[in-house]
């Protein structure tokens, strides 16, 4: 049998600044731009979890989307969302508050409990704009 990817899509918001403690204002400007705003800016995220496997003889499932949900929301969006990830998540604390940065954060919290629930995480796509997404496979090469 061939495996599947499933996915499922959540949404969060969430405040950050691109900031470096050791440069100077300036160098913090010079490479983060706008990011860089000493009183945070938001983003309205977008995250999409793929899971693959062979689907359940049973039930046809890889894995039942209302258990990835339950999830996605108990370690990602309620951590998450209407935070400020520089200061309120314990999962995200002493890290650049980067997209990429992030994305692995959360393949981290949610890799083995999405495993012990039947899945295997395959990839996160965090969208941080309409223009900007980073796709993370755990450190794995895609193809």
């Amino acid at each position: 049998m061939n495996t599947i990817y499933i996915t499922r899509r959540e949404t969060f918001n969430a405040a950050h600044k691109l900031w470096q403690e050791e440069w100077s204002e300036e160098k913090n400007w010079e490479v983060f731009g706008k990011c860089s705003n000493k009183n945070w800016h938001g983003h309205n995220f977008h995250l999409f979890v793929t899971v693959k496997g062979i689907p359940d003889e049973n039930t046809g499932f890889v894995m039942n989307l209302k258990t990835l949900s339950q999830i996605l929301k108990d370690k990602v969006i309620e951590p998450l969302d209407h935070k400020n990830l520089n200061l309120d998540v314990p999962f995200f604390k002493g890290k650049m508050a980067s997209t990429e940065n992030l994305a692995i954060a959360i393949w981290d919290e949610i890799y083995d409990v999405i495993a012990k629930n039947g899945g295997e995480l395959a990839k996160i796509k965090l969208v941080e704009t309409e223009n900007n997404y980073v796709d993370y496979y755990g450190g794995k090469e895609p193809f």
